[in-house]
């Protein structure tokens, strides 16, 4: 029985210190992302535009067209057309 608690917290452990691990690479590289949009502002792109072109990009194709096609339904029943 002791056994199967010391090998279930030496996991436990395990995963735990994966995650901090992988936690601390993502903060890493959300603040060289956050680098890479200062660049950008900083030569004169908009940033909040940018953003929106890679979440575009990120989508597949079929998913891409389904929203347009949504954002259009939307703006021509305001009359944003």
């Amino acid at each position: 029985m002791a056994t199967t608690a010391n090998f279930a917290k030496g996991q436990l452990k395990s995963f735990v210190e994966r995650i901090e691990k992988l936690e601390e690479e993502k903060k890493a590289l959300s603040e060289d992302i956050r680098e890479v949009y200062g660049e950008a502002k900083g030569v004169g792109f908009d940033v909040k535009a940018l953003r929106t072109v890679v979440r575009l990009r990120m989508q597949d194709n079929e998913e891409r067209k389904e929203h347009e096609a949504l954002v259009d339904l939307y703006r021509d029943a305001l009359g944003l057309g």
